[in-house]
């Protein structure tokens, strides 16, 4: 995950600083040496460090700090409010047209991944944002980019538009948007020609493109583990073409985060999506205040609940809330959890967005893959429907049989109907407590 290294060792030095009670201007120049560090470790521009250091430095001596009841913690709001203004202070929604189509244009080099953005963006915009896109196959030069942009198409259940006749970009553009108009489509997407550099007959093209089809967003599409590159990519489009924003690829990979810190302060245009993974849902609006909390692992609950309300069925949910209370819930109902969750993302990305998640030992080398989770389902699979609505007649031979049908250990079996038992006493002690059976507080206690 992107600024793991950033996060470690920006939160090491604040947690120094947290629960002091008096701050002295040697404590926040000794802290200040340790964000810049980690911020050029990060790749950060060095512009943007310097200009960065003296705003939270500035600031972190003033008034509002050294009279404040808790300069600890002042400190840190400081630092957070200084960090989500670097990355542009408020989340940027896409430009949409009053008059339909909304035109968007996405440019980048070749090697950003710009064709599977453009499909990752039709997706989102479809599914979240009730649009009818339209995508266009205006890369003619990248061996395959039509057919990759189609199969794209095809699995997203989203139209493409290509002509093999046309050997021209704009005049491909200009047929789309005639298309989008005639079909009503409210969303045309193109996914114009990359390079491996920027030159001028890329350049040309794009602004030619520009001024045929009037976008209502130009989204430059770079690779966050370029680093500072993806930064000179950014600076070099914006000042040519006018970008309108920055979609950044890649940041669930193992990146500094440089870029993404970098490129609002450079280019002054904001990053609107980032690509967190290979999935065709793993593209999400970019927030810079939930960035800087998740930076400083302050968590990042509203990406989390977002997360829920796209992955969870309301009724199901609701009908899994009767189970639980009335204590009928079964391996289907957990083995469909699962699933659920699975469908979020990864469970330690998860987790990492609970507030406080960075300071939990061990959390880092927790790995829970997608493997060990495809083990669970095919033991549940596994069984009868009668051992899945009643696991307790599950009796040594019905396990040893469960643990060959699923190819796993007789001890992967035994674990997972203990876990299970587990889970349904604690649901017992919650449903108790809610009818008020319980008195003198929580029968366990929670680790926050």
């Amino acid at each position: 995950m992107a600024f793991e290294g950033l996060a470690e060792r920006l939160q090491s030095t604040l947690q120094k600083i947290r629960g002091k009670g008096k701050v002295t201007e040697a404590d926040v120049k000794a802290m200040m040496r340790e964000v810049r560090l980690a911020l050029l470790y990060a790749d950060v521009n060095l512009k943007v460090v310097k200009d960065f250091i003296q705003r939270v430095s500035e600031r972190a001596v003033g008034q509002e700090v050294m009279k404040s009841l808790t300069p600890g913690q002042q400190v840190i709001k400081v630092v957070k409010e200084e960090l989500t203004a670097l990355m542009g202070g408020e989340a940027e929604k896409l430009a949409v047209s009053d008059k339909p189509p909304t035109v968007i244009m996405m440019v980048g080099l070749q090697g950003a991944g710009k064709t599977t953005t453009s499909g990752k963006l039709a997706n989102l915009l479809r599914k979240k944002y009730n649009r009818t896109p339209l995508l266009v196959a205006a890369d003619i030069y990248r061996p395959a980019a039509v057919s990759q942009l189609q199969t794209l198409g095809k699995q997203l259940g989203v139209p493409v538009y290509s002509s093999e006749e046309n050997a021209d970009p704009v005049e491909i553009a200009k047929q789309a948007l005639k298309k989008a108009a005639e079909e009503h489509y409210d969303t045309v997407i193109i996914d114009t020609a990359g390079r491996l550099h920027v030159d001028e007959r890329l350049m040309d093209e794009l602004k030619n493109m520009k001024e045929a089809v009037d976008p209502d967003e130009i989204l430059l599409v770079v690779d966050a583990m370029t680093g500072q590159d993806a930064v000179n990519v950014a600076e070099r489009f914006s000042g040519q073409l006018g970008i309108t924003g920055v979609v950044l690829t890649k940041l669930d990979g193992d990146t500094r985060g440089g870029a993404a810190l970098s490129i609002r302060a450079v280019t002054n245009k904001p990053i609107k999506f980032v690509g967190m993974g290979e999935k065709l849902d793993a593209l999400e609006p970019f927030h810079p205040e939930r960035m800087a909390s998740r930076i400083l692992g302050m968590g990042d609950v509203l990406t989390l609940i977002e997360k829920a309300q796209a992955a969870v069925d309301e009724e199901k949910a609701k009908e899994l809330e009767k189970k639980m209370r009335t204590m009928s819930f079964t391996l289907n109902d957990f083995l469909e959890q699962l699933n659920q969750v699975r469908k979020m993302g990864p469970l330690q990305e998860l987790l990492k967005m609970l507030p406080g998640a960075g300071r939990i030992k061990g959390l880092d080398n927790l790995e829970i893959s997608e493997k060990q989770l495809k083990h669970v389902e095919a033991i549940i699979q596994s069984m009868t429907p009668e051992e899945r609505e009643n696991p307790e007649i599950i009796n040594s031979s019905r396990r040893k049989r469960i643990a060959k049908g699923s190819g796993r250990p007789v001890q992967e079996v035994n674990r997972l109907l203990k876990q299970f038992d587990e889970m349904k006493k604690m649901m017992k002690q919650l449903s108790n407590m809610q009818k008020g059976k319980k008195k003198g507080g929580f029968p366990f206690s929670f680790p926050f």
